[in-house]
């Protein structure tokens, strides 16, 4: 069977090491804060303004102006610190923070990736996926492996307006693990998830990867 979205964010949680400072973006990534291995301390930074951000509360225990990135109501910790955006932004761009992961709307072969926009449907705003794209050490992109209407989201190229280039490391979605070493053109398959079969993989998967 595919992973759960639980289970893929369970997944990329065991890409955490001890003392990363790790952003996580908006969608399926806001799920790793509840599965960060135990003996592995990391501090998860938000760029709207915090660091040190603990898991989601306990229904009835929400706190209307404790919120992530993607307003979702967040809980602290006795380490957490609250701060500017410019001093969010500057914490990315400065390469302070070691891990990003991201959801993703398309991923190429080559790593380039776009989750910002869809032409022709309203944008709230740009976010901060460029800036992490960009001054971020490592990005994971966790999304699922197909759209809605079955269509590969990992492809020889993205079709939608990318946000950053060559910049993705590693892809995980429901169906496995892909890992991208620096300087390499493509992706190589790292794991599959349980019960699902190669031939199912590469049937829905457009990019040029290598199979093991």
């Amino acid at each position: 069977m595919a992973w759960t979205r639980d289970q893929m964010a369970a997944r990329a949680a065991q890409e955490l090491q001890d003392g990363y400072y790790v952003n996580l973006g908006i969608g399926i990534p806001t799920l790793v804060a509840n599965h960060i291995p135990d003996g592995v301390d990391v501090t998860l930074q938000s760029e709207n303004g915090m660091l040190g951000m603990g898991p989601f509360p306990y229904e009835g225990e929400e706190n209307a102006d404790l919120i992530n990135a993607g307003k979702q109501t967040i809980t602290t910790l006795p380490k957490s610190s609250f701060f500017d955006s410019a001093t969010s932004f500057a914490m990315i761009r400065g390469g302070h923070i070691d891990l990003s992961i991201l959801g993703a709307m398309e991923v190429a072969e080559n790593g380039d990736i776009a989750n910002w926009m869809i032409p022709g449907k309203m944008v709230k705003g740009m976010g901060g996926a460029m800036d992490l794209v960009a001054g971020v050490k490592r990005c994971i992109a966790l999304f699922d492996h197909t759209n809605k209407r079955g269509e590969s989201k990992f492809l020889k190229a993205c079709t939608l307006p990318l946000t950053g280039q060559k910049c993705i490391s590693m892809v995980i979605t429901d169906l496995g693990v892909f890992t991208r070493d620096e300087g390499q053109k493509r992706f190589r398959m790292l794991e599959l998830a349980p019960d699902v079969t190669l031939d199912e993989v590469k049937a829905k998967t457009e990019a040029d990867v290598v199979w093991g």
